[in-house]
């Protein structure tokens, strides 16, 4: 059996299969494309103005897949489409396409993407991917950027300044239990394909 050395699966794909840079900005694009697509799978909830959607558990998952550089990239991608302008983002009545939406109360969270698919593939190129218990760490670390940068933003930065416990009113405590449901299932996707990759070896 070949041992398959702490790298992400894509590098390790690309390895096997001799793929070229073509190939790996394909992946980049797919993860993007596959943010904007969860995107737009989003509930609005009468009690915050922060929508209910999937794409927090597509930037970790993209992350952990594609490394800490190509994961971050997938990311600042979807974040360019948005400022100029394409209906990337979730879809809502009240809040504005556009970079409008980076300066509301869902900013932080959108900003905060890059930097939590950077930290999950900076966990899963050391081999946080390979087990359920620290995959779950990897993309547990992901998750708490993005709800740090999301509450940060609603509590300090954004207009009207509401303050901490407003925020985590607003924007973490509506979301953290079906998250972390989200993230237990997630986090069994990345083992189970160090399996199948091992059993092709």
């Amino acid at each position: 059996m070949t041992v398959i050395p702490d790298r992400p699966q894509l590098n390790t794909i690309a390895i096997r299969a001799d793929m070229s840079a073509t190939i790996r900005a394909a992946a980049v694009l797919f993860v993007t494309v596959l943010t904007i697509v969860a995107a737009q799978i989003s509930i609005p909830l009468p009690f915050t103005p922060v929508p209910f959607t999937l794409q927090p558990m597509v930037v970790l998952l993209g992350g952990a897949a594609l490394g800490a550089r190509l994961g971050m990239t997938s990311q600042l991608l979807y974040l360019a489409a948005g400022i100029a302008g394409l209906p990337v983002f979730a879809a809502s009545p009240v809040l504005p396409q556009g970079f409008a939406r980076l300066l509301g109360p869902t900013g932080g969270y959108l900003m905060s993407y890059p930097l939590a698919a950077f930290v999950t593939g900076y966990l899963a190129e050391r081999g946080f991917d390979r087990r359920y218990f620290t995959s779950l760490i990897a993309m547990a670390a992901g998750l708490a950027v993005v709800f740090a940068g999301g509450v940060a933003w609603i509590a300090w930065v954004q207009p009207g300044h509401v303050g901490l416990a407003l925020a985590l009113r607003a924007g973490f405590y509506p979301f953290v239990a079906a998250d972390l449901v989200k993230l237990l299932i997630a986090a069994a996707i990345l083992p189970s394909a160090w399996k199948l990759l091992r059993a092709s070896a």
